[in-house]
């Protein structure tokens, strides 16, 4: 038994002065977050196999010995032995050292390789911001379009016609039948960009509807409706929209893109499930300037 109680206080101080040899200075290599782990696992198999060889061999030529506590259950008794002194000292000296250990030897100081991958992520980041502070036309476009191929393309089709009706065709801004269903039903998909949204049935008489419709899939060409006027009381006289009001209902512009983006949106293709954060701002510029680029097809 004197020779337990020795074995685990060497062991407690074994753990405790290599886990600040690797964690201090002194250690030679900076990656000790490895060296950590291997000293954990060669304490663990340490431990197993010492535990184990010792009880293994106390089964074996042991006999229980000690006074029988008075109850029993279905026959089984429980002696009154006190703890092992080994065990009691090897419990509190792990507690002694995980206090020790989350409060001084932990290196919260040192070196940390996501530390090192954050530090390096916002370093990018930065530099990126500055890079495209003020970009060109042509380079939003082109971003734009390495953006889309990898973020939309699987929906939308790399041809943006939204593979044969599965999802929104981007070279066109509305099609009839989108708008009479928001006409119909109404759309209140942006709550943070256009709070307000629209309520359904803002037009009654079904032609009125038909030609409003017909006259904002067109790209806003020809005569336009006199029904319209209750159209450019939100979304203006030319159907580009007034912000936290009314979207742009003509082309794709930066707010109405970004508020898809950033919220998702439900309507009579079905569900688009927000990217929100997914695209820095840069990005989400670059998306909405190349999806003006591709223009009605």
């Amino acid at each position: 038994m004197k020779s337990m109680v020795i074995g685990g206080i060497i062991l407690i101080i074994a753990l405790m002065a290599g886990t600040y040899f690797v964690a201090g200075d002194a250690f030679i290599s900076d990656d000790y977050i490895n060296a950590l782990t291997f000293l954990g696992a060669a304490a663990i198999i340490t431990i197993s196999t010492f535990v184990v060889l010792k009880y293994v061999n106390q089964m074996k030529n042991d006999t229980a010995s000690g006074e029988l506590a008075d109850e029993r259950w279905d026959g089984i008794g429980e002696y009154k032995n006190s703890v092992p002194t080994g065990w009691a000292l090897a419990f509190i000296g792990t507690i002694i050292w995980m206090f020790w250990y989350m409060t001084v030897g932990y290196p919260v100081t040192g070196f940390s390789q996501i530390g090192q991958w954050n530090e390096e992520t916002n370093e990018y980041n930065k530099k990126f911001e500055q890079k495209w502070v003020n970009p060109s036309e042509d380079t939003l476009k082109a971003m734009g379009q390495s953006v889309y191929l990898v973020q939309c393309a699987p929906c939308h089709g790399v041809d943006a016609e939204g593979i044969n009706g599965k999802a929104q065709n981007l070279t066109k801004r509305m099609s009839k039948e989108q708008v009479e269903y928001v006409i119909r039903n109404g759309a209140n998909n942006f709550t943070q960009s256009f709070p307000a949204g629209m309520p359904p049935m803002m037009l009654q008489d079904d032609k009125d509807i038909a030609d409003v419709s017909a006259y904002v899939a067109n790209g806003f060409k020809g005569e336009q409706p006199a029904a319209f006027a209750t159209c450019a009381g939100c979304h203006g006289e030319t159907g580009e929209g007034m912000p936290m009001v009314g979207p742009n209902i003509k082309v794709y512009d930066d707010a109405i893109v970004t508020a898809v983006l950033k919220e998702g949106k439900k309507g009579l293709i079905g569900q688009m499930p927000s990217f929100n954060e997914r695209l820095n701002e840069t990005q989400e510029k670059a998306v909405a300037t190349y999806l003006r680029s591709l223009g009605d097809k």
